[in-house]
């Protein structure tokens, strides 16, 4: 195969990077945009000056020759999307959260399988040098094996994104769904080896009187089998953007941080520390840690998945599961209980 021939639908701030990361791939070239506004198309025309713009997605579909498509809208409308991506015969690099319900990802996975196309979930944070660093570490016993591990993160509220749609729960589903996706979605892979998730309970509050579902603070227990867990933890009252993420295991434990004036910033520092007996060990970085960076790793792996078929880094299935535990955890909180949790049958 050529270069993939991407689409690339949303053109918003997040969707920019992905124009950015494709043009960053050697292997792939971004040949059409579909923007939902004048304006999103307008940058478009004058960002990617040889890419075809359109103002509908479905005429990007129909009209141009695509291997591939990128899709980069608000929650809501993955899953109807991303449905007709695949019913385009395209690969599909989908945006978390995969889709507002597990019924809607088990049709989306069982969409790409009946249409032999690839589906990839924008969990970037596994490619990361860093949070992927950890993965690394844990697989090759560096903490015997693994019984606890905290994801948090301290940050300024969120941007409430195009038209206000983050702030809108009828179209984010649930804050749940946003950010301490990526959390979920790096407790379940860092504690893979103990088994599927059993339960979820999960705590929360807010500030915000006119919107009480929009909560600022958010906690999470996620049990595995064999007594170990994880704790996902995240609050939108501070400032910055610092995330840490602490692992031990019988024989070890491993503490990663990363902080940035924003999450989309070039420049963050970044620190990986190990426990080796009574030593404590700073793990060199290969690369600089972020989701800027992370992205085009994230197309470059896509990329290869589609021309050479080497494995996604996070499929449908895992896109799957970090949407069911999101939504378990929500169900915690309205019923103040911890939620049973099963695989797909």
């Amino acid at each position: 195969m050529s270069e993939l021939r991407f689409g690339l639908i949303g053109y918003g701030a997040w969707g920019s990077h992905h124009a950015r990361a494709i043009n960053s791939v050697s292997d792939a070239r971004l040949v059409a945009v579909a923007g939902r506004s004048e304006a999103s198309q307008e940058r478009a025309r004058s960002e990617q000056p040889s890419a075809k713009v359109y103002g509908d997605y479905r005429e990007m579909l129909a009209r141009e020759d695509l291997d591939a498509v990128s899709v980069v809208l608000p929650s809501d409308l993955h899953h109807e999307v991303g449905s007709a991506v695949l019913e385009s015969g395209r690969h599909l690099l989908l945006e978390k959260p995969m889709a507002l319900s597990v019924e809607d990802c088990d049709r989306l996975i069982d969409l790409a399988a009946a249409r032999g196309k690839l589906l990839a979930i924008g969990h970037e944070l596994r490619m990361s040098s860093l949070w992927g660093k950890v993965k690394e570490l844990v697989d090759a016993g560096a903490v015997g094996e693994p019984l606890y591990a905290l994801v948090e993160l301290w940050r300024k509220p969120y941007r409430q994104g195009s038209s206000g749609w983050r702030y809108d729960i009828s179209r984010v589903g649930s804050w749940i769904l946003e950010e301490p996706i990526h959390f979920f979605d790096l407790a379940r892979w860092y504690l893979s080896s103990a088994g599927d998730p059993t339960t979820v309970y999960a705590s929360a509050n807010g500030s915000r009187p006119d919107h009480p579902e929009l909560l600022d603070n958010f906690s999470a227990i996620v049990n595995f089998p064999k007594g170990r867990y994880a704790v996902v933890s995240q609050t939108l009252s501070g400032w910055e953007h610092h995330q840490t993420v602490k692992l031990t295991g019988t024989e070890g434990a491993l503490w990663a941080s990363w902080s940035g004036a924003m999450d989309r910033t070039f420049e963050p520092t970044a620190s990986l520390k190990r426990s080796v007996g009574d030593r404590i060990e700073e793990v060199s970085l290969m690369r600089p840690s972020g989701e800027v960076y992370e992205l085009v790793e994230e197309v470059e792996a896509f990329t290869r998945a589609v021309r050479e078929g080497t494995r996604l880094p996070c499929t449908g299935e895992d896109g799957r599961w970090s949407t069911y535990l999101c939504l378990a955890a929500e169900r915690s909180l309205r019923e103040k209980a911890p939620v049973a949790v099963a695989g797909r049958s």
